[in-house]
């Protein structure tokens, strides 16, 4: 249990947030979301200890233990993989270095006797005698198969090091797990193990995450901080801003009378309730079923853009024809082949591959950028297409300011429509004469799809579009896409982002590809695909 009381954290004469009292129970996990810079990982940092409050203070309950997700890439390269995870549970970990250092000594004594007696006491209440086992089961759940378990932790590759500081962190289960972007290079498979994991997990969890599936599948209550509060809601992310739309839509409506409001309030939560119920929760998690509250529902302050796209004409029945594609990365890895199919009017196709360089190569290609492939690709003349590639970074090597950036692709090149044009987008005053150059990779994003809007395309195409951005934009980009009129080509690490807007999957192979009708969760689960995947990829 965490205990918050009068919490405040200020940067020179900017607060942060002040006045806040909290309390995190066990068996609950709270997801804390905000808006880019509002605060979420400075208050995981302050839990952690890392940084100290203005004032206020931060209680655990008497002997519980914290453990925290380390981003630290480099700090354990010269321990083992095992090690390292062990290492998670610190107070186990000096018992058994002293342990093993009295063992070790040549002048054994009788009081070292007795000392090493005191800690093998310690060490079997701790668990001590199953820590490594408990470490390599946790690692082979996370997908560190056990020839690496005694590697230094400096041979593994980046994305595997993720993972045993994943493993690190959740060793020992914590009374209090603090995890800031957990699922960050990590691959689909795996994040599904966490969310299990974690849905079933007894004790107190704070996670900061942009993932808005993750969110919903593992979170009891959000922790909301905005404008420099910070306030907490029964139920996960999509109870949150579904019922703080609908809260705000009531605002707006000055005829409704209160008790209708209360009974439209009172029908969400109902509904909302019946469909959490049928999720695969553990039994504990769904006691937040029972704590949502009609009074809790306020609408929300926080600033969505306004992410519209506009075609000009309608798609024709002639999309895009692709014959014979083909594609080898510069190492010599065969991204994908003898790739056919065509574009249906109506479809919002997901690609996904093992390898992410695929669906960036196939993007590259279809969208002219790349020349060197085999095979063919035709768009229907009916079609106009605009791109949001993976790297934006050419785009912004430039001294230019905002406003003359995005007036390069633009018709009209007069103040106030370019003001309004980039004030959709959040970008309001001066801010407009800031350089383009040192933009953050959240507000290129934003100038990248303002300058889509321009074009007012029929298919979009989108190379991980929601990369840096906040779970605003997320928010405000994914419902653009679902009543979008015309076609959508995208990759995306956002598994709600798919499920929700796309209808069609193609799976990119080195031996062809995988193409059904489906949306991305029935996708995961079919026995039919998965027996494809074994013959695609042996």
């Amino acid at each position: 249990m965490i205990t918050v009381s009068n919490l405040a954290i200020q940067f020179g004469k900017r607060v942060l947030f002040s006045d806040v009292n909290l309390k995190f129970t066990p068996g609950n996990c709270y997801g804390v979301i905000g808006a880019n810079g509002a605060g979420k990982s400075t208050l995981i940092r302050m839990l952690s200890g890392d940084l100290d409050p203005t004032r206020g203070t931060i209680h655990f309950g008497p002997g519980e233990r914290l453990s925290v997700l380390k981003q630290d890439h480099f700090e354990f390269d010269e321990f083992s993989v095992l090690d390292t995870v062990m290492m998670g549970h610190d107070k186990l970990w000096k018992v058994k270095e002293e342990k093993d250092a009295i063992y070790l000594k040549e002048d054994f004594s009788d009081a070292d006797g007795m000392r090493a007696s005191e800690l093998e006491e310690k060490f079997a209440e701790m668990n001590g005698w199953n820590a490594e086992s408990d470490a390599a089961a946790l690692l082979s759940g996370l997908g560190i198969k056990e020839d690496k378990h005694y590697l230094l932790m400096k041979e593994l590759s980046g994305k595997e090091k993720v993972k045993v500081l994943l493993a690190r962190a959740l060793f020992g289960k914590p009374d209090n797990l603090l995890l800031d972007e957990p699922t960050n290079d990590l691959d689909l498979e795996t994040v599904m193990w966490l969310e299990d994991y974690l849905a079933n997990y007894e004790n107190t969890v704070l996670v900061v995450s942009h993932d808005r599936h993750f969110l919903d599948a593992v979170s009891t209550y959000t922790v909301d901080i905005d404008y420099g509060k910070i306030s907490l809601f029964a139920g996960n992310y999509s109870f949150w801003y579904e019922s703080s739309q609908l809260a705000l839509e009531q605002q707006r409506n000055q005829n409704k009378k209160a008790d209708e409001k209360r009974k439209e309030l009172e029908e969400f939560i109902r509904r909302f309730s019946a469909n959490v119920a049928k999720s695969r929760q553990a039994t504990s998690r769904r006691k937040m079923l029972e704590k949502l509250n009609v009074d809790e529902i306020q609408p929300s302050t926080r600033r969505y853009p306004g992410i519209i796209f506009t075609p000009e004409r309608e798609p024709g029945n002639m999309v895009l024809e692709v014959a014979g594609l083909s594609k080898t990365a510069d190492d010599g890895t065969v991204l994908f082949k003898d790739v056919n199919f065509n574009v249906e009017k109506n479809d919002k196709i997901a690609f996904v591959s093992r390898d992410p360089r695929a669906m960036t190569a196939f993007f590259e290609i279809i969208s002219g950028n790349d020349k060197v492939h085999e095979g063919t690709y035709n768009w229907g003349i009916t079609i106009k297409n605009a791109y949001l590639p993976l790297d934006n970074s050419a785009f912004f090597n430039t001294e230019m300011s905002i406003a003359d950036w995005f007036a390069q692709f633009s018709s009209d090149t007069t103040e106030s429509f370019i003001r309004s044009y980039l004030g959709k987008m959040l970008f309001s005053g001066e801010e407009i004469y800031k350089k383009a150059s040192v933009l953050s990779g959240g507000e290129k994003m934003r100038c990248m799809i303002a300058r889509m809007m321009l074009a007012n395309a029929n298919v979009m195409v989108l190379d991980s579009p929601v990369n840096h951005l906040d779970l605003e934009s997320i928010q405000a980009f994914n419902n653009t896409l679902i009543n979008f009129k015309g076609n959508v080509l995208m990759s995306s690490h956002d598994r709600e982002f798919i499920h929700s807007v796309c209808n069609r999957i193609i799976e990119l192979t080195p031996k062809g590809i995988i193409d059904k009708q489906m949306d991305y969760d029935d996708y995961l689960v079919s026995e039919d695909v998965k027996a494809v995947q074994e013959r695609m990829y042996r």
